[in-house]
């Protein structure tokens, strides 16, 4: 029987998306932008660190944010059975200063993210570990020949459940699920149990 790995995008699927909560915080529209409404990852970086440079936002003003917040209701016993199921891998566009108390709320699963470079607390740049990291990640764990199930919402991550054996959109916006039909679409923990484990025989 084939061996198989889950992968799961982070934001929006396990805990709330930080630039949306960082957002209502400040009350900046434009920080709510998320890859939910812009496919070009870039793009909307360098519109988010304009917009903190502009403002004299800080990463310790994120991190603040980030400390209020918790995994969305019913994600941690989601996890929690899964991984008693299959091995189970984040994978994320987030960075490692933003990910670790969200990490720990979620009994530390691995996470494949990207890094900040940061000057007197300012973030004045971002570094990708690699271009489209999600799709690259699937890739290489399929040439270790194990079957990939991939769990996202966001434009980011549709490279990630086209390379999958099997992708699913999970708590996908409307427009996400429009143009890409050929991903089942779910919204529970429930159903998304039900989709994974129905490809893992």
């Amino acid at each position: 029987m084939a061996q198989h790995l889950v992968t799961l995008d982070l934001e929006g699927v396990l805990v709330p998306e930080v630039w949306i909560a960082f957002a209502e915080k400040t009350g900046i529209e434009a920080l709510k932008k998320t890859t939910r409404d812009i496919p070009d990852y870039d793009e909307l970086m360098t519109g988010r660190l304009e917009v903190l440079r502009e403002n004299g936002l800080t990463l310790s003003m994120i991190q603040e944010v980030i400390a209020t917040l918790a995994p969305l209701p019913g994600a941690v016993e989601f996890l929690d059975q899964l991984r008693e199921k299959v091995q189970v891998i984040i994978l994320s566009d987030t960075f490692e200063e933003f990910a670790q108390p969200l990490m720990r709320q979620l009994g530390w699963p691995t996470i494949f993210c990207h890094r900040l470079e940061v000057s007197s607390d300012h973030i004045v740049h971002y570094r990708l570990r690699q271009a489209d990291q999600k799709q690259c990640s699937v890739k290489a764990f399929q040439s270790l020949k194990y079957k990939v199930i991939a769990a996202g919402d966001s434009y980011n991550d549709i490279s990630m459940l086209s390379s999958a054996d099997q992708g699913i959109l999970f708590h996908a916006p409307d427009n996400i699920r429009q143009e890409f039909p050929q991903f089942p679409a779910v919204d529970t923990y429930a159903a998304l149990m039900e989709q994974i484990t129905e490809h893992l025989s």
